[in-house]
């Protein structure tokens, strides 16, 4: 079976405990995994593509979303089952230790591999992480991300998006905002929003990293920032984390979602990073 994507993709499923997942394996040679959350492999297709030329590239839906299904629907998501749903599906590809690039709340998920399954990752591209408890107004930033689930949750779907871009600082038109999220969507894509503010950005935005387990694992680390992320609140949390770990940021072409904006731009930058 083959993707819609330029490049064949091989697909298939993973028994993990409580949910079955869907992945997609493309090329040959060091695996790199592209990962989000709740950012399915639909995403990464066009930059797994570009870097599938000579790396086996391992996609996937996180837990909860599109073709990764749940036997509990309202099982919560957290970065500690998503890095063992990860582990598992490296572990059941063969082809490791991998290369990890997680974006938003899949680097999350990234760094949480990191600390519990080291031997399982030679590198960590962790691109602008949302760890809201790396910053000083914590407490105010949990206060609005409970308010925006709170928004979501009583059906007011665009005031919810328009709180989290407004919390994020992503500048966003108002007629972008309602053709993207007023309108009606495609039903896999709205149960894969309705999982994420249920059950799943709370426990992405709380997570707290192990600065001891991450400075003591032999895998490397690197903090990845979009160029054009300036003053937006994951250039805080990404900065915080590189202070943290005594790591300096490494900038990469676009903004919080360049990868997907600009895959061709990406892909050299990505590749120039795990050179180095």
């Amino acid at each position: 079976m083959t993707s819609t994507s330029t490049a064949p993709a091989t697909t298939g499923t993973l028994d993990v405990p409580g949910a079955r997942l869907h992945y997609e394996l493309r090329g040959t040679g060091p695996l790199v995994v592209l990962v989000g959350a709740p950012m399915d492999a639909a995403a990464f297709a066009p930059l797994a593509d570009l870097l599938a030329t000579d790396h086996t590239v391992l996609t996937t839906d996180p837990r909860g979303h599109q073709g990764s299904v749940l036997d509990d629907p309202t099982q919560d998501s957290t970065p500690e089952l998503r890095a063992d749903d990860l582990a598992r599906l490296i572990a059941s590809v063969g082809a490791g230790p991998a290369v990890v690039f997680g974006s938003s709340g899949g680097a999350v998920t990234a760094l949480a591999l990191a600390q519990a399954h080291p031997d399982l990752v030679t590198t960590v591209v962790a691109h602008e992480p949302p760890l809201l408890a790396l910053l000083d107004d914590r407490a105010e930033q949990r206060a609005k991300t409970e308010e925006i689930i709170a928004t979501y949750q009583g059906g007011d779907t665009l005031g919810a998006w328009r709180n989290f871009m407004a919390q994020a600082n992503i500048q966003m038109p108002e007629p972008v905002l309602e053709q993207i999220f007023g309108g009606e969507r495609e039903p896999g894509q709205q149960a894969s929003e309705s999982y994420w503010f249920a059950h799943e950005l709370r426990g992405t935005t709380s997570w707290e990293p192990d600065s001891v387990a991450l400075r003591a694992t032999a895998a490397r680390i690197v903090i990845g920032l979009g160029a054009d992320s300036a003053g937006q609140l994951c250039e805080r949390t990404s900065q915080e984390l590189g202070e943290m770990l005594g790591v300096e940021p490494v900038l990469f072409p676009g903004g919080h979602t360049g990868f997907v904006e600009d895959p061709a731009a990406f892909a050299p930058r990505l590749r120039e990073v795990l050179r180095a």
